[in-house]
């Protein structure tokens, strides 16, 4: 089992997918279109039933199930692209055995070392194999590790007809972390009654809350003229631009909170005299607090425009998902099976909100209760990602027993 994923592993992560939100096109990138034929060859290769990389370039296929009694079919799913943070291009893992604990030199000449002072999770991977990158690209464990696991675990029950199971239904999605991976999701066609997204971080993690999310576009149109005669006539968009991000509350960052704490965060900003821009994503995991950031968003533009006697400052807000709790509550086995198949498998839960996005909160509102379990990876969307290899072959495992409890239970 390790080699075939290791295999895999590295194999998909030597395919530029990064996505690109700039792009019309779906998938957003070509390479996202490579993995997808890519991964839908494997599957006729492997056997699999109903096999199909569609137009949009979502891939799925279906195990079919090796019991007579009825099974519910369920699902895992996880997604090709890697984030537009940092390249994806030229990934040149480099595979650590047996970790020391010690800092690791991820590129000599650029002076990037992977230290567990600064990231203190390495300390749980003493004796284990890491995969890093090379400081120059992120490795792309989110999410072709979770595809890895899928195909292993797949392949493994394929070998082991003697555990049984219902129809599994898998999945791969393009242009998850640009948040366009329900956009073209076939719930009907899937076929599955819940599923299970794996694309989580540190081994453990089982998922059923997320965030609120919206993203928020905030334009300021100035009037520019020469410096030397700009008393009372100059209105410099990007001072305003500045003044309007410091009414946000000052500790409502992600670099701040945690747990089911939410944020405003500023990840781009551009501007001159004449246009500023600033976008934000707001997230929280409270629905009541989600609404009252993006009235007080709204209420700051309000208040400028009123001092400065007209419309210039501009908020435009969308709505991007909601937290996917408020459709697992009402399938409560879908998270019991899944923490019985983390215990079964020595694993113990570590049940906490994704601070974070999933297909899995889109589709839990479009009628496939889809909770998150783990991948092992770790640092996701920079150069410091790095993967677990021991708590990636767990997470094979638990995808293999959680398919192995559905048709016990239902049997029972």
């Amino acid at each position: 089992m390790r080699q075939a994923y290791l295999e895999r592993f590295l194999r998909y992560i030597a395919v530029d997918t990064q996505s690109d939100e700039a792009s019309a096109t779906v998938p957003s990138t070509p390479g996202q279109t490579g993995l997808a034929q890519s991964l839908r060859d494997e599957l006729v290769a492997m056997g699999l039933e109903r096999v199909k990389c569609d137009d949009n370039g979502y891939v799925s296929a279906i195990l079919p199930a090796n019991v007579e009694h009825p099974v519910p079919a369920i699902g895992f799913i996880a997604h090709m692209d890697t984030a537009p943070d940092a390249s994806g291009a030229g990934v040149n893992p480099q595979i650590i055995e047996n970790y020391n604990g010690e800092s690791i030199t991820l590129n000599r000449e650029l002076d990037l070392h992977l230290s567990p002072i600064e990231f203190s999770k390495l300390n749980n991977a003493i004796g284990k194999t890491l995969i890093t990158t090379d400081g120059t690209t992120l490795l792309g464990a989110d999410n072709k590790a979770g595809i890895a696991a899928i195909m292993t675990a797949i392949e493994y029950l394929q070998q082991h007809p003697d555990i049984a199971h219902g129809d599994i239904c898998l999945g791969f999605t393009p242009d998850e972390e640009i948040g366009r991976g329900a956009d073209h999701f076939d719930v009907e066609g899937f076929g599955a009654q819940w599923a299970y997204t794996v694309d989580g971080g540190e081994e453990g993690e089982l998922e059923c809350e997320s965030f609120n999310a919206a993203n928020a576009t905030v334009t300021v149109h100035g009037r520019n003229v020469h410096p030397g005669t700009a008393k009372n006539v100059m209105v410099n968009a990007s001072h305003i631009a500045r003044r309007f991000a410091n009414e946000l509350p000052a500790d409502d960052v992600p670099e701040k909170t945690e747990g089911h704490e939410g944020f405003f965060h500023l990840h781009h900003m551009a501007g001159d005299e004449t246009t500023a821009t600033l976008q934000y994503l707001i997230r929280d995991h409270d629905g009541e607090r989600f609404n009252q950031r993006k009235e007080l968003m709204l209420n700051i533009a309000d208040s400028m425009n009123s001092l400065l006697g007209e419309l210039r400052v501009v908020v435009e807000i969308k709505d991007r998902y909601a937290n996917m709790h408020e459709e697992i509550i009402k399938v409560p086995h879908v998270m019991n099976i899944a923490r019985q198949a983390l215990h079964n498998c020595g694993v113990t839960p570590i049940e906490k909100p994704i601070r974070g996005g999933t297909d899995g909160a889109r589709l839990s509102f479009m009628g496939l209760p889809t909770p998150n379990i783990f991948t092992g990876g770790h640092n996701f969307h920079g150069i410091y990602e790095y993967l677990v290899v021991e708590s990636a072959l767990k997470s094979v495992e638990v995808i293999a027993e959680i398919a192995r409890l559905t048709a016990i239970q239902d049997e029972k």
